[in-house]
């Protein structure tokens, strides 16, 4: 069983903060029992300052009142009116915004809509009421999960990154090696019929079979450099990509049956972009198989280009079954297929040329099922002098 390491990163991410939210609520919820008991006793000190004669209960409300120096608190009066005594405000806002009391008793108000009341006179009827917010410590508390959860998240998406950096490695390692021990395994066969077909040569009773034999050979020989460019970085040089796209039409008009209509439209302007053209080929005939699969041997393949500010796009559209929504992000992964026969490595291999290779973009622009499939093409253009 293989063990997906991003969902247990998720699922021990979402414990670690469900377990600290929580907490930090628990804790927040004790500290803002306790503010509220202190708020009590903080208006208690008040109703001993304004009636004690004694000058004991005097000093120690008078030290309980100025031992308060983190809970704001707002006076009203018993109509709620602001009489304007606050404490832990900032008194610069108070004096620059004559609505920075009313801002704040909203807020208190919000927060906990219960005052502290201290009745001074039963008739006529005189109270004090106390509102009173959080303080920077309970602030603090509320405000930990997010940052943890800030935190985790972070961790999460590099550790995320670190894993795929380390499976696109992997993955590249593996196309590279793939590719060079292809390129080997036909590079002494390939070599072997050039011999044999020198020797072919020289009878005159060959010379009907010669060229189609050339011609096999020939594409042998264009397969092993491809296969052997794939891994290193090939060489780019100014390409005409239209006549690349014609050659490559005319070749597989002759492997597909004659109820298969091709039409190439170029773009207007011509164009030199930086190509590989062995590459640039491969590209272009695995979307042309992967065409001629769709429409199994009926309907009509479409290449058109034009130029756009991204450069030289491409779209190869056929008429075939089309790709169900449910396959569209499968189609570039290797060894992904909805053929019966098929590695699956046709698109993920050209999709790697373009965007590695060429600097470009390959990606599905369009699919209808029972209409057909529009892939595009973008090639950079070179800048102009």
């Amino acid at each position: 069983m293989r063990i997906n390491w991003r969902i247990i990163l998720v699922v021990i991410a979402i414990i670690l903060v469900s377990g600290t939210i929580f907490y930090s609520q628990y804790v927040a919820g004790k500290i803002a029992t306790e503010e509220r008991k202190y708020v009590t006793v903080w208006a208690e000190a008040q109703r001993t300052i304004l009636n004690t004669p004694d000058t004991a209960s005097l000093n120690l409300a008078t030290f309980i009142s100025f031992e308060n120096k983190e809970i704001p608190i707002l006076e009203t009066n018993e109509k709620d009116s602001i009489t304007g005594n606050y404490l832990n405000l900032d008194s610069n806002f108070v004096q620059a915004d004559p609505g920075y009391l009313q801002y704040k008793l909203s807020e208190f108000r919000r927060y906990n809509d219960k005052p502290i009341i201290l009745v001074i006179k039963d008739s006529p009827y005189t109270a004090n009421h106390y509102y009173y917010g959080q303080s920077k410590l309970l602030k603090e508390v509320k405000l930990y999960p997010l940052i943890q959860l800030v935190i985790v998240a972070l961790f999460i998406a590099i550790a995320i990154m670190a894993v795929q950096s380390h499976y696109r490695g992997a993955e590249n390692q593996l196309w590279a090696s793939m590719a060079r021990e292809t390129a080997h395994q036909l590079g002494t066969p390939v070599s072997s019929l050039e011999g044999w077909l020198e020797i072919l040569k020289q009878k005159k009773e060959n010379e009907a079979i010669i060229p189609e034999i050339t011609k096999d050979v020939n594409r042998l020989l264009l397969i092993t450099d491809r296969f052997g460019k794939i891994g290193s970085q090939p060489k780019l040089e100014p390409g005409n990509p239209y006549e690349q796209i014609e050659q490559m039409i005319t070749y597989m008009k002759k492997r597909s049956g004659a109820q298969v209509q091709f039409e190439f439209y170029p773009a207007t302007l011509p164009v030199n972009p930086l190509l590989s053209a062995p590459l640039f080929d491969w590209v272009i005939e695995n979307l042309i198989k992967n065409a001629l699969d769709a429409m199994e041997g009926k309907g009509t393949i479409r290449i058109e280009s034009h130029i756009t500010s991204e450069g030289l796009m491409i779209d190869v559209t056929d008429t075939g079954k089309g790709i169900q929504s449910t396959h569209l992000n499968k189609v570039f992964k290797p060894g992904f297929t909805t053929k019966k026969r098929g590695w699956g490595l046709g698109l993920p291999l050209s999709k790697r040329i373009m965007e590695e290779y060429h600097n470009g973009k390959l990606f599905v622009k369009w699919s209808e099922a029972g209409k057909g499939t529009c892939f595009r093409l973008i090639l950079p253009l070179p800048a102009k002098a």
